[in-house]
């Protein structure tokens, strides 16, 4: 069993370090054995039937699960900031940029943040398989049109084109300024699942309005936030990628600030470009394989804890030491962990560089990193989880939603972003 905690390492910095347990554990292979198309369609479930630069951006800061966390509390301890206020408070924090600009998408973070496994085993999965995960995506799609639940509306354009001829269902906004956060039950609009959906919040089916299957948020005017157009779409084709805008606000900050290195190639300032994973936001996070750890530099579940310890000060070390600090956040507010339980050293009590609180060890916010007794989960992240990744039981797939890790849906996480219409 591998067993990992939040710590505070040297420089005020989160980093995600294994407990004693942990070094006990045997060495991952070398790569994994792949997730089947049937448990990767579950995973993309919640979120395949996004907009194409809402997916894009949420794959992307899938792969940024302790930023994402930080993210979450940074919005509830500063729920005045609106507007171009939080986009530009927003983009002072040490995050990547797909994690910044997610400030202004409160639903989007408080449904990845509220179940960190899940976002985690996507991220994990995105990037070990990342034309599986898009490939997964396009066969849910194709699943919700043939049930007549996506198509075109008044808050979104569904369309099927050819691309490398590779046929491809393409969601775009109706309107190119204003957002809708699509909402529903997987159950609903795809049909009964052939491996358990995720157990995340879904709205309860008399939630929607009649004869919808997909519901949507208030629209929120783009504006000041993503400024230069949204930043992340789709690349639909033979390698399935996702592109940057380098104009978008969020990038054009992150890749021309110093210490502050974005997903994107060195030296392209304008136009698009492939967007990369930059492991140095990563936060010492283990990844779900040994390949997938040397491709970026980093450590796989398994590793020793010794070895897992020095990587993540290396992460730490590469950033000047301020990984999670709030440098020049200009609100006057550490980024610390505050009253939501990121917990700190093994034993899970604070200290003066790990105010956390109540939180125990082997968590990230309220969520149980370790899942030692949630049964196997290892097809979607790693571990000592066994090969059928989320289990029934724990599952709750068809009727059974609605009671863990969300709460009420809503505008979640404090701050909203952007102009509500």
């Amino acid at each position: 069993m591998i067993v990992c905690t939040i710590a505070i390492v040297p420089g005020d910095t989160l980093a995600y370090i294994p407990s004693p347990r942990a070094a006990q554990a045997p060495s991952p292979q070398s790569q994994a054995a792949k997730i089947p198309p049937d448990q990767l369609d579950s995973l993309v479930a919640p979120i395949a039937l996004y907009p194409d630069p809402m997916l894009a951006q949420t794959l992307a800061a899938s792969t940024y699960p302790l930023e994402v966390i930080q993210l979450q509390q940074w919005l509830a301890r500063n729920p005045g900031l609106k507007d171009k206020a939080l986009a530009d408070a927003a983009m002072k924090q040490p995050w990547d940029a797909s994690v910044q600009a997610l400030s202004a998408l409160p639903e989007v973070v408080k449904r990845l943040a509220d179940d960190i496994q899940w976002t985690t085993d996507l991220g994990n999965a995105f990037l070990a398989q990342q034309t599986d995960v898009m490939d997964a995506v396009q066969r849910m799609r194709k699943k919700a049109q043939d049930t007549g639940n996506l198509k075109s509306s008044e808050q979104q354009k569904v369309e099927t084109r050819v691309i490398e001829s590779k046929s491809v269902i393409v969601v775009q906004q109706a309107n190119p300024q204003v957002v809708y956060v699509p909402s529903y039950d997987p159950v609903v609009v795809y049909g009964p699942p052939v491996y358990p959906y995720p157990p995340i919040y879904y709205p309860p089916a008399g939630y929607y309005a009649a004869g919808m299957a997909i519901s949507f948020g208030v629209g929120m005017m783009m504006g000041a936030a993503w400024g230069g157009g949204w930043g992340w779409g789709c690349g639909w084709g033979g390698n399935n990628d996702i592109t940057i805008n380098n104009n978008n606000n969020f990038n054009r900050n992150s890749n021309v600030s110093a210490g502050n290195r974005n997903s994107i190639g060195s030296g392209n300032r304008g136009g698009n470009s492939n967007w990369r994973h930059n492991p140095e936001h990563r936060g010492g996070a283990p990844y779900r394989d040994r390949n997938t750890a040397d491709r970026f530099g980093g450590t796989a579940r398994g590793d020793s804890l010794s070895n897992r310890q020095a990587k993540a000060r290396q992460q730490v070390g590469r950033q000047g030491g301020n990984l999670a600090s709030n440098r020049g956040g200009g609100d006057g507010v550490s980024n610390r962990a505050s009253g939501t339980g990121l917990s700190g050293r093994a034993g899970g009590g604070a200290s003066p560089g790990n105010r956390a609180g109540g939180g125990g060890a082997d968590r990230v916010g309220s969520r149980d990193v370790s899942r030692s007794g949630s049964g196997n989960r290892d097809a979607f992240g790693g571990g000592s989880r066994g090969s059928s990744g989320y289990n029934g039981s724990s599952a709750r797939a068809s009727s059974s939603r609605g009671s863990s890790s969300m709460g009420s849906r809503g505008g979640g996480g404090g701050g909203g972003g952007g102009r509500r219409r």
